[in-house]
């Protein structure tokens, strides 16, 4: 499924976010990310390493002094175009209250700040 159709589906608002990640797979693995858009459902990151789509994994991010880890799963992958980089589009899963709350300042941070990402 292209990110089209998911922009067509999207059903929140994404903002322009840059916080570190790393994303921890089932079998331990950590794979450093960079963060680049969220939402209250997800977000966009790009890492070195691709993860292929339907991958559940366990995210944190680190903006400042501000952390959140919080279950994710992959939804769709863009290649590195030869850039070594890819891109991901990452569901999050279900979320204890304390990881809503974070999302939540976060997102109501950046609405003051107006820097929504328009749909693609």
């Amino acid at each position: 499924m292209s990110e089209t159709s998911f922009a067509v589906r999207r059903a929140n608002p994404r903002f322009a976010f840059f916080a570190e990640a790393e994303a921890t797979l089932r079998d331990g693995t950590s794979v450093p990310a960079q963060v680049s858009e969220l939402s209250s459902r997800g977000c966009y990151i790009d890492t070195l390493e691709p993860i292929p789509i339907g991958t559940e994994l366990r995210l944190r991010i680190s903006n400042g002094i501000n952390t959140c880890e919080l279950p994710g799963k992959v939804i769709y992958m863009h290649s590195g175009y030869g850039m070594g980089i890819f891109g991901m589009g990452v569901v999050f899963e279900t979320m204890a209250a304390e990881q809503a709350t974070a999302i939540s300042a976060w997102l109501r941070d950046l609405a003051s700040k107006k820097t929504k990402v328009p749909p693609c």
